[in-house]
């Protein structure tokens, strides 16, 4: 009798214990979670199986004195840092219709990235995936709903990361002073270096969210796309990851890089448009003046340039020479990057008005190129002009970065071609256009001159 009570009383201790440690687990995966990062404590969100950190610091705000400088390390705090929310977006224009933003309002601080983590993370060691935006580096944030990393990190357990970098002129500014103040005599690509101290970050500090430093996969669409190809071959950033995946575009076409000399020529243009004597004019000047003179006519985007720091040299000579990063690739492209409209630019698509466009962009070929892109009547124009646009703009880039990758390099690449049919617009305003459709007839401008 007295053994039973003794087994009894034991029982009774290990259903109390089992109890308060299941309460401890429950209590556990329903409070807000935090991870001891290099600079310090973050606290997030559990969100019913996903650990979430938004807005999470991985450089300086490059404000003031820090504008068109390369990001700088983040300074420790103490006490723990609420990373619930989304942090500012970059500064930017107001230039895609379809881009929705949660960020919290827009600022020059904006070096923020987002985390999205499995709260089951036995035996951690976890995939990593690393997204940039796209947006012609003049437009996006991490904050977009279409680039979440809440399902990836749900159903296919991936440490899910999205990024701010700095855009356009705040981005892509080069200036002579700006190379002078430079240890490297170089200047901008600022947009390109924050994406690579986000990585620098990420091999640093993901062990911590249940990430391998080991198995970084980067990518992005667009711009982003184009900054996976750029990543690969700058010497900052190809020895961070162990895989690449290009949605739609690469340096290597779609943002043909320039010489730094005439990424300057194109700073001192700006300056003189501004009217500023100095750089140190326009470090003093208002982010609102600055990104509003864009609008001017006078003024051409700024462009990713060979500078000799981030680039040493030419993209495609770096992959020529198989100095890329040795990763395996997907890539691929969309069966409509861009409307024919993009190529006709409010011309009717007649057989008439199509021959007379190709005339005009290949003189010494155009020939072959109705043979390849035939128009002899109104649906064969609109297919073919569909088909070359999108060719021009996203398509031969983004295969030929994958064609020089499968040849110099010792990775498998893979292609993809998405043809999923686009959901019709919804929208009550008839007046409105198809922004994408817009910025891809700018493009061509721009490529055609």
């Amino acid at each position: 009798m007295l053994k039973m009570n003794v087994i009894s009383f034991f029982s009774v201790l290990m259903l109390i214990g089992g109890l308060l440690v299941e309460t401890a687990v429950a209590q556990n995966k329903t409070s807000a979670p935090r991870v001891e990062t290099t600079a310090g404590t973050i606290e997030g969100v559990n969100n019913s199986g996903v650990y979430e950190y938004k807005g999470v610091p991985y450089a300086k705000p490059p404000v003031r004195r820090l504008r068109w400088r390369p990001p700088q390390p983040l300074e420790s705090w103490s006490g723990v840092r609420s990373t619930k929310n989304f942090g500012p977006r970059c500064i930017q224009r107001n230039l895609f219709e379809e881009m929705v933003f949660r960020s919290y309002g827009m600022s020059e601080d904006c070096l923020y990235l987002n985390v999205w983590s499995p709260t089951n993370q036995e035996g951690a060691g976890l995939p990593v995936l690393v997204y940039f935006y796209g947006g012609e580096l003049l437009a996006g944030d991490g904050s977009e709903p279409r680039y979440d990393g809440e399902n990836m990190a749900r159903t296919k357990g991936i440490v899910t990361l999205t990024v701010n970098y700095r855009l356009s002129v705040f981005g892509f500014f080069a200036h002579p002073e700006l190379s002078a103040e430079s240890p490297h005599n170089a200047s901008g690509n600022y947009g390109l270096l924050d994406q690579a101290a986000a990585l620098r970050w990420v091999r640093q500090n993901i062990s911590q969210f249940g990430g391998d430093p080991n198995r970084i996969t980067i990518a992005g669409e667009s711009a982003g796309s184009m900054s996976v190809s750029a990543h690969m071959a700058s010497p900052l950033s190809r020895d961070l990851i162990a895989g690449a995946i290009g949605e739609s575009g690469s340096i290597m076409g779609t943002f043909s890089t320039i010489s730094l000399e005439q990424a300057e020529r194109k700073g001192v243009n700006f300056q003189k448009v501004v009217g500023a004597d100095s750089v140190g004019q326009l470090r003093d000047m208002s982010f609102e003046k600055l990104i509003k003179v864009m609008n001017n006519p006078q003024i051409d985007n700024f462009s990713v340039a060979v500078d000799g720091y981030f680039l040493p040299k030419r993209p495609v000579e770096i992959y020529d020479a198989g100095e890329q990063a040795d990763v395996p690739l997907l890539l691929g492209w969309n069966s409509q990057e861009m409307s024919y409209q993009a190529l006709l630019v409010g011309q009717e698509p007649t057989p008439e008005n199509y021959k007379e466009l190709i005339k005009n962009l290949y003189p010494f070929n155009t020939e072959r190129v109705l043979e390849l892109y035939p128009g002899n009547t109104r649906e064969q124009v609109i297919q073919s002009a569909e088909d070359l646009t999108t060719d021009r703009f996203i398509r031969f880039s983004t295969w030929k970065w994958g064609d020089i990758h499968a040849e110099t390099s010792g990775s498998p690449v893979y292609r993809y071609y998405y043809t999923h049919s686009r959901p019709p617009k919804v929208t009550t305003d008839e007046s409105s256009s198809s922004s994408s459709s817009s910025s891809g007839a700018e493009y061509l401008r721009r490529l055609n001159t």
